[in-house]
């Protein structure tokens, strides 16, 4: 096949999930179609356009600067978007060269499949009707989140403005386009009950069992770990929630209990947590996150708003890590409760949950065992690009 693939970023620095769940299935087609990929050239990419040959057989960037977050121009671009039909979210990566370029390229070129990853780059495609729309998320599920776990009533509602923008255009898209492909039958399902759809399915997550495969004998340095982008809202509130809430009852019987939030961009008072306390370790950037799951006795998921599914499970499984999370963090992932993850939405139940591996290493041994045998099953990347391959032809 030749696809045309368009995306609102490159996929280097891979700093996400959304990245590795792209650049895991995209690496697999490439080796057997012609993949041409459109995206948003941003200028805190470096290297991501050089690098894009391990995926793509063309390239085509895009010049775009989408602000970051906490700057001048960011709050510019928010007061700009309250008056803007799309939630800001989207208004971001819309680009008009981004469209024009997607128009020359589907006269000039014969496509089997034109794919739309993620939302935010529906804006940049002209004809959504021929497209497939690979959605990570239920976005507007998201937005619903923050707005029911923000206490402030001025972000409340700026949160519930957003939500509903999101999920007025999300729905448009997804009855505009070809067909959907959803990353779990949870989002698939609430897109077609939300959004009134039927041409939506799904495909797992994977991992790269021999990239997290552990040392034979690697050393535990922390007691806790927590792996993700920490400029991802959802992400944010998850640390901020654990430690105020959470961490403090573990401390009580064990006073000495340490954690690294390992995840890029951590915002100020997350990093003033770790000037504060010497068993707190922020590290922000890391070149491989995987000493730090190898390293670690317990991996946390203490989501509270997100959507589609983590990838962070699926790694710290096979990385052989126990995994303690709230029943969001681990939506739509194919695990089971006390038999390989163990779930709690409440912090007493989630510092419990986490006691009790970080007390008894046979009861880590059998969770961490279960769950690798399940992922190594049904879960590597090979199968997951060649049943996204079955949705799109």
């Amino acid at each position: 096949m030749k696809i045309l693939w368009a995306k609102s970023d490159f996929l280097h620095p891979t700093t996400k999930g959304g990245h590795i769940r792209t650049l895991e299935t995209l690496k697999r087609l490439h080796r057997r179609h012609q993949i041409h990929y459109v995206a948003l050239d941003l200028p805190e990419q470096a290297g991501g356009v050089e690098r894009s040959s391990e995926y793509c057989a063309r390239a085509y960037p895009i010049p775009h600067i989408a602000p970051p977050r906490s700057t001048p121009r960011f709050w510019m671009q928010a007061c700009a978007g309250l008056f803007s039909p799309l939630p800001l979210a989207v208004s971001r990566y819309q680009s008009s060269a981004m469209q024009r370029q997607i128009e020359t390229l589907t006269r000039a070129e014969k496509f089997d499949a034109i794919v739309c990853d993620f939302l935010f780059a529906a804006p940049n495609i002209p004809d959504l009707a021929g497209a497939t729309l690979f959605q990570h998320n239920v976005e507007a599920m998201i937005w619903k989140r923050h707005v029911e776990h923000t206490a402030s009533p001025l972000r409340r509602a700026y949160f519930k403005s957003q939500y509903e923008r999101m999920r007025r255009y999300e729905g448009e898209v997804c009855r505009e386009v070809k067909s959907i492909i959803a990353v779990s039958p949870a989002d698939a399902q609430t897109m077609r009950s939300d959004y009134g759809v039927c041409r939506v399915r799904a495909v797992p997550t994977g991992v790269d069992l021999d990239y997290f495969r552990p040392p034979a004998s690697p050393a535990c340095a922390t007691d806790l770990v927590f792996l993700g982008s920490m400029d991802w809202m959802p992400n944010i509130d998850a640390v901020k929630w654990f430690t105020r809430e959470v961490l403090p009852l573990i401390r009580q019987r064990r006073p000495d209990s340490s954690i690294a939030i390992v995840g890029r961009n951590p915002p100020s008072d997350i990093r003033r947590l770790a000037e504060q306390d010497a068993h707190f370790h922020v590290t922000g950037t890391v070149p491989d996150v995987r000493p730090y799951l190898w390293g670690s006795a317990v991996a946390i998921v203490p989501l509270r708003i997100g959507g589609g599914t983590r990838l962070k499970i699926y790694e710290s499984m096979a990385a052989r890590i126990p995994v303690v999370s709230t029943t969001v963090g681990a939506e739509g992932l194919d695990v089971r409760n006390g038999e390989n993850i163990l779930l709690a939405d409440s912090a007493p139940d989630f510092a419990d949950r986490c006691l009790a591996l970080l007390d008894d290493a046979g009861a880590r041994a059998r969770l961490t065992n279960a769950a690798w045998e399940m992922i190594a099953a049904c879960y590597s990347w090979e199968v997951v690009a060649r049943k996204f391959e079955e949705l799109l032809t």
